[in-house]
């Protein structure tokens, strides 16, 4: 609370001396309550479990700078559910203010702007800080702004704008600590939860530079061992990169942009290990990952990007992209794998149309390879593109045989653009065969999903948006999903309104 009433003065004094010199301060708000009916999302819901029903809201107060050169740009957020704290707390309870975005935007040089004397280039600054990375259509690289806490990242940034060129060379290295008694740079890639229970049951603290099997696979209830999972998990779940860098070129024309992207990251090796816990007469123990091994895995995703309008009157839109991942992931297993999409949209007048494949490998169950053809959408925004439900590549896990994905999408925009409905059909099918527990053949296709969302702007500041979903799974889903075959509900449903305000003040 101190810090936010020390922000606040701070922001007053700013605002007060920013009247006085040639600078522009924009201060934006953003309150986005969002009511969620969940029975069946993300993942099949098992018979002997209700659905959920609750509140999540994102708080977020933003402040842009501009002098001269230098552009800073400051996001705080709190993101909570509602009744998760106390109509009272005390010190000891937990908070959930962050930053989300800390950054600042140095030009070096610019021929929009007089004060350069000489220019070489068109433009080119370095952005350093906390920020979003958002390229393209956010297939690798977003900022996932459906999930109330978002995504961002802390890294450099050189950036390059020449006509109709542009590129971004970004870097970035994490650690978790800057105390005198840390040596070296291992680095624990997760939020860690600070006590877990052993073998035992026994209630202990997690030893530093380790990430409990517990917490990311669950007990084996027949062997007391770590169980583990057999859905595979994409890279946002439960491991952050040790360091990454990336390079983004892009060309864009008055009818399309073409660009090219390559990814590197890097994750800290590991040992599988265990710790004894004596707790009075009984002994336990902790399974899990020490993440105090020199060296990296190092992993590359590379491809192209190209989304262009076709025809005098630009009613059609073509949008392909191809990635192709090599290298070792973070579990050092050898990689070989790739991602295609292909969609066209036709926007006649106020419809849109748009039907596309989206096709991602897996690993074949009955293959003898040791290399994994699993591909990883890195850190994108999945809830763009594999249906509103996040059966796939979210926290709730990536199928290992991949997935094929043909679509259909229709949408309506009212003519003052305040009123938008559409609806959406998704089809799923592993891309890959499968095994079921007794080492049969499963079937690819694993159910279809619809989406209906409509959108309203009540006025400048304030939207309300709504939706209904529905999976029709089949048998194939539990496989998929890990779950004992006849065990859930085939058929999932979610629904959500959201409102979101978004005040802005300039001051210059």
């Amino acid at each position: 609370m101190k810090g936010i009433i020390l922000y606040g003065v701070l922001l007053s004094l700013g605002v007060l001396w920013i009247q006085k010199v040639n600078a522009q301060l924009t201060i934006s708000g953003q309150i986005r309550p969002r009511t969620e009916y969940r029975n069946g999302t993300g993942t099949l819901r098992l018979k002997d479990n209700t659905p959920s029903f609750f509140v999540s809201q994102r708080s977020r107060l933003t402040l842009k700078y501009k002098m001269n050169h230098v552009f800073v740009q400051t996001s705080l957020q709190d993101v909570r559910v509602w009744g998760q704290d106390a109509s009272t707390f005390s010190t000891t309870d937990g908070s959930k203010l962050e930053l989300h975005e800390g950054w600042a935007e140095i030009a070096l040089a610019d021929k929009t702007d007089s004060t350069f004397k000489h220019s070489a280039v068109d433009y080119f600054a370095i952005k350093i800080g906390r920020q979003e990375l958002v390229y393209d259509d956010q297939r690798l690289l977003g900022n996932l702004d459906w999930l109330q806490q978002a995504r961002r990242h802390d890294a450099i940034i050189f950036k390059l704008k020449q006509k109709d060129w542009a590129a971004d060379l970004g870097f970035a290295f994490n650690q978790n600590t800057d105390a005198f008694n840390y040596n070296g740079t291992f680095y624990t890639p997760a939020n860690v939860v600070p006590y877990v229970k052993d073998s035992k049951g026994q209630l202990t603290q997690t030893p530093p530079k380790f990430i409990p099997l517990i917490n990311a696979v669950g007990w084996s209830s027949k062997t007391g061992s770590p169980a583990v999972l057999a859905v595979a998990s994409s890279n946002g779940l439960y491991q952050d990169y040790k360091a990454l860098q990336y390079l983004h070129v892009s060309k864009t024309t008055s009818k399309a942009k073409l660009s090219g992207l390559i990814v590197a990251d890097y994750f800290g090796n590991y040992r599988i290990d265990s710790v004894q816990n004596i707790s009075g007469g009984d002994v336990g123990y902790l399974y899990g990952k020490s993440f105090d091994r020199k060296g990296v895995s190092a992993r590359v995703t590379s491809g192209v990007y190209l989304n262009s309008a076709i025809g005098k009157q630009n009613h059609f839109v073509i949008t392909a992209e191809y990635y192709y991942q090599t290298g070792r992931d973070r579990d050092a297993h050898k990689i070989g794998a790739y991602l295609g999409s292909v969609s066209l949209a036709y926007v006649p007048n106020r419809f849109s149309y748009s039907a596309g494949w989206d096709y991602t490998s897996g690993n074949d169950a009955f293959s003898t390879s040791a290399t994994d053809h699993r591909f990883d959408p890195l850190y994108g925004t999945p809830h763009k593109f594999w249906g509103l439900m996040d059966y796939f590549y979210v926290s709730t896990g990536a199928p290992a045989g991949g997935l094929s994905n043909p679509y259909a999408k229709i949408k309506y925009n009212s003519t003052n653009k305040r009123f938008a409905v559409g609806v959406d059909y998704q089809y799923f099918a592993l891309a890959n065969d499968q095994k079921d527990v007794n080492g049969n053949s499963i079937k690819k296709y694993l159910g279809s999903e619809i989406d209906l969302v409509a959108d309203y702007s009540l006025n400048k500041i304030t939207s309300i948006q709504c939706g209904f979903s529905m999976m029709n799974a089949t048998h194939s889903m539990e496989y998929a999903k890990n779950i004992a075959p006849g065990s859930a509900k085939l058929t999932g449903y979610w629904s959500f309104l959201m409102i979101t305000i978004k005040p802005e003040f300039i001051f210059k």
